[in-house]
């Protein structure tokens, strides 16, 4: 397992992190298989275990809290909040009053005094950097959080909040956790650039890319994963975005096959082989699942391999753009672009 400082915070993380959203009723993951992939995780080690309070609802950090009882000090625990935790309006979003609850809720569910990391799991446009950034510091500072970060923010948003921090003398996000992967590369244009100009630690998720890159989805075989039964237009070749992924899946699988790589290896290996990288966030659902990722965890692509992707899916782009998380909303409501 290789080891890297988080951002500017001093603290060694793994190049592997374990995400939790597989455990509980998303994963159909029962106590017993989470708590057996904490503990190979960790024997693997993995230092940094990842959830979310909204991860089948409150049921990942109930199962993440139980299977890390009695050895919390030698974790880096992250969790996540902001998006919706039930019906209730102000149950979600970047405000302090919701803030403030959600982390003692987090808090119970893990079993724990403090997260080393807690994270916006994603913009809320409807609140001010400031609003949020405030009930961080003072979160940080009552000793409930060590280090705050956010989560899939667009560009302009990541350094619109470095200077809100600093205009109201605030603790600054030191962490990013966007997502990235072969057949998405977006980031590579416009959030890496600002996440290394403010050293930032990058924790990407779905370097998979949902399942695609997993060696599983092939041409001519029946794409019947996890991920495919609840998000089926996503992996429907009819559509074109799809059918592009499909063709680049192919390609990426001769490059593998003559670098003696599985597609895991090269999935892993190529997200961690950015400068701007710390670690990448695997979601195994079985211990299967984890064993085929930890074979990734030493791997160091050659600058042939890399060469050879560049070509496939250039530096920059994202195959599936409509699948972005960190679209503008004026780009969604067509109102808020027209006067």
């Amino acid at each position: 397992m290789q080891y890297r400082t988080l951002g500017r915070t001093g603290v060694q993380v793994s190049s592997l992190v374990l995400g939790a959203m597989n455990f509980g009723r998303i994963g159909r993951t029962t106590q017993d298989d989470a708590t057996a992939i904490v503990d190979a995780a960790l024997e693997a080690g993995i230092n940094l275990i990842d959830t979310a309070d909204m991860y089948s609802d409150g049921e990942s950090e109930e199962m993440v809290g139980k299977a890390i009882a009695g050895r919390r000090d030698d974790i880096v625990l992250a969790t996540k909040a902001s998006l919706p935790m039930g019906e209730e309006r102000n149950h979600q979003g970047g405000s302090r009053r919701w803030l403030v609850t959600e982390l003692d809720n987090s808090l119970r569910r893990l079993g724990v005094d403090h997260v080393d990391l807690y994270q916006i799991h994603r913009w809320d446009p409807t609140t001010s950097d400031e609003e949020t950034l405030s009930a961080l510091t003072d979160l940080q500072r009552a000793g409930k959080i060590r280090y705050f970060g956010s989560s899939t923010f667009p560009a302009h948003r990541v350094v619109q909040a470095q200077w809100a921090a600093r205009e109201h003398h605030l603790s600054r996000y030191v962490t990013e956790q966007p997502s990235y992967s072969i057949l998405q590369r977006g980031i590579e244009s416009h959030v890496l650039p600002v996440t290394e100009q403010y050293g930032l630690g990058v924790l990407v998720w779905s370097p998979l890319a949902s399942g695609w890159l997993s060696g599983a989805i092939r041409q001519g075989r029946e794409i019947a994963t996890n991920r495919s039964a609840f998000m089926p237009r996503r992996f429907d070749t009819s559509i074109p975005s799809n059918r592009t992924r499909l063709d680049a899946v192919e390609r990426l699988a001769k490059v593998a096959d003559a670098a003696g790589l599985t597609m895991i290896q090269l999935a892993l290996g190529f997200v961690t082989a950015h400068p701007a990288v710390t670690s990448a966030i695997i979601g195994p659902r079985t211990l299967g699942h984890l064993r085929s990722h930890l074979a990734a965890a030493d791997t160091v692509l050659s600058a042939d391999v890399l060469d050879a992707i560049d070509t496939i899916v250039a530096p920059g782009v994202d195959l599936a753009p409509e699948e972005k998380y960190d679209t503008p909303p004026s780009l969604l409501d067509p109102s808020l672009r027209r006067r």
